[in-house]
Order: structure tokens, then C-alpha cells, then sequence
């Protein structure tokens, strides 16, 4: 499965060009390229996509690349940009985000 099954592809690229220069800021990102508006089920089809290595959780190296799994144009998060998602939706203080964290971050 790809992002683009599940997200319009029009709607990745506007939020991906929004956050091109400017600081990334995940709860924003999620609502422009809709997943706020998707089920908690489609929202965890998402991580399964983002969950590079299917650990079950997006540890602190994917997250770099999150934008990435929205689309291979995507930029990588700086350092900065990475630990501030982080520390939002690591609710357990696990340093990694499982899939009910992931899901709640995006419905916040």
C-alpha cells in the first residue's frame, strides 16, 4: 500500500510545499493532507506505511524521514524538527511512537 492510496495526492504535495522552508509542525501537516478527517483505522494504515521497518513503532531515525513516506520529494526533518515531534506524541516517554500514540496525535 502506498500513502497515495489512502491520501490525495494533490493535497501531500500543497502540505509538503507549505512545510518546504518553514518549521514542521506535525499536527498542521496531518490536517492539510486530511487525515485528521479519516477514520482511527485509515490513520493507523498511515503508520503502517511510515513504520519503515515494521517494528510496530516510528523510532527517532524514521521520523527524520517522515516526509519522505508522504512522497519521495518530501525533505528530511531537521534534528530540531525530529525531536520536537517526538516529544509531542511520545506519550509514554518511550522515545519512540507506537501506533495508538500516533493515532491520538493526529485526532488531537
Amino acid at each position: 500500500m502506498s500513502m497515495t492510496d489512502l491520501l490525495k495526492a494533490e493535497e501531500i504535495k500543497k502540505a509538503l510545499d507549505a512545510f518546504a522552508a518553514e518549521t514542521f509542525d506535525p499536527k498542521k501537516f496531518f490536517e492539510m493532507v486530511g487525515m485528521k478527517a479519516m477514520t482511527a483505522e485509515n490513520v493507523k494504515k498511515v503508520f503502517q506505511v511510515l513504520d519503515v521497518d515494521g517494528s510496530g513503532f516510528i523510532e527517532e531515525e524514521e521520523l527524520k524521514f517522515v516526509l519522505k513516506g508522504f512522497s519521495k520529494e518530501g525533505r528530511d526533518l531537521t534534528d530540531a524538527e525530529t525531536k520536537a515531534f517526538l516529544q509531542a506524541a511520545d506519550k509514554d516517554g518511550d522515545g519512540k511512537i507506537g501506533i495508538d500514540e500516533f493515532e491520538t496525535m493526529v485526532h488531537e
